[in-house]
């Protein structure tokens, strides 16, 4: 299964796979929200709910997961997971058209669909290295990256006329269906994935868990690492705690020309994933995530000197996507390399689940701190406030790492 990129069709498979999934997933962080506030005018109080029952599902599902990813083939479990988040999916239009649809189910489909997330990328990334080898990392990272980035062209630029054309509970059908679609490439990749590693007698839950986070926090660079990655999903969770408050209550933004705000984003995504190989080159991998996080922070400053949904503060958000996005594109191709580079494949899914564990950590973290700031400071010194958190996190991570740069 390994060798050139080009002439392995098990991988082609699992690109395929990866995007179309991608695309739906991101349909839903359209359409769910809006199915909240549009269908059934769910409050503040109600958003931050759905978003923190999507990221508890995920951090309990890292602790489960963890022992059985380097223990099971990957394959079935991705399967898996993108049969159930098909059904999951496929509750909420059915609800919506027999008239059962409430939160306490939207909150359900979150629990849900953020286990199967957890599951499916946690193995996809111990998956990905039996498949190409690992002196076909980056180039393969590069092209699930560039894949997603088309994926969230599309997905951001129709998910708003979705909602608006079909209806916040139909978008999702269509969300649905990616998965399956999803499954079905899976399951054309030939049998042959190599044989997982044998379990070790009854460990428990925490200790096999617990193992991945070891991998990560021996290794002084994936430690450094891990702790900048982190640092970047906080900022993410907080800024987006407050950021489609601020642009639609604030700026006065509607959802159609903020889906194709967020497609300019997906765009430079796109071309972060092309780049991502020769800045890699030219600065050595850990230089690459430093300036990538780095450019992140300076481009999400952009976003609170807006004023209003003029053209100059629409050509502020659309420099922030297309700055922002871009960089942590190539930042986050040579982390995830360096990652799979580093670690045992018999432990790559462990540590992949704890490094999971540790941004949805994170991530709730942030969805607290960001809701808190902007009731407390507004929502313009909220955003301000969590952009600068990269920034930091950047000069942090190139003062540890300064003795390992252009080492992989």
């Amino acid at each position: 299964m390994r060798g050139r990129l080009a002439s392995n069709p098990a991988f082609a498979w699992l690109w395929a796979a990866h995007t179309v999934s991608l695309f739906g997933s991101l349909v839903t962080r359209t359409a769910l929200p809006f199915t909240a506030i549009l269908v059934l005018a769910a409050s503040p109080v109600d958003m931050a709910l759905l978003s923190v029952a999507n990221l508890v599902a995920g951090l309990a599902a890292s602790v489960v997961a963890a022992p059985w990813v380097d223990h099971l083939r990957r394959r079935p479990l991705m399967l898996g997971a993108d049969l159930g988040r098909a059904a999951v999916l496929g509750l909420v239009p059915l609800a919506a058209a027999q008239g059962w649809l409430t939160l306490e189910l939207l909150y359900a489909v979150g629990l849900a669909s953020g286990a199967l997330d957890t599951l499916f990328e946690v193995a996809q990334g111990a998956y990905v290295p039996a498949l190409v080898g690992t002196e076909m990392l980056v180039p393969a990272n590069a092209r699930l990256a560039a894949s997603a980035s088309a994926a969230e062209v599309a997905a951001f630029a129709a998910g708003g006329w979705l909602v608006q054309w079909l209806g916040a509970p139909r978008a999702i059908a269509v969300d649905a269906a990616t998965f399956l679609l999803s499954a079905g490439c899976l399951g054309r990749i030939a049998p042959g994935e190599p044989e997982p590693a044998r379990r070790a007698p009854r460990q428990g839950l925490w200790h096999e868990a617990s193992r991945g986070g070891a991998v990560l926090a021996r290794d002084p660079l994936l430690r450094a690492l891990s702790l900048a990655d982190a640092s970047a999903a906080f900022a993410f969770r907080a800024y987006s705690a407050v950021f489609l408050l601020f642009v639609t209550r604030e700026l006065g933004c509607a959802p159609g020309v903020l889906g194709l705000v967020f497609a300019v984003g997906g765009l430079a995504s796109f071309g972060g994933a092309l780049a991502a190989g020769r800045a890699g080159r030219a600065l050595g991998p850990t230089r690459t995530v430093a300036v990538g996080l780095g450019l992140l922070g300076t481009a999400l400053l952009l976003v609170p000197l807006a004023r209003d949904a003029a053209p100059a503060g629409i050509a502020l958000l659309v420099a922030q996507q297309l700055i922002g996005d871009g960089a942590y594109t190539v930042a986050t191709v040579h982390e995830v390399s360096l990652r799979q580079a580093r670690i045992a494949p018999g432990l790559l899914g462990r540590a992949n689940a704890a490094k999971r564990l540790l941004d949805t950590t994170a991530m709730l973290a942030g969805a607290l701190a960001g809701g808190v700031l902007g009731e407390k400071l507004g929502l313009r010194w909220a955003l301000a406030l969590a952009a600068a958190v990269p920034i930091l996190a950047a000069l942090a991570f190139s003062r540890v790492t300064a003795g390992t740069r252009g080492r992989s």
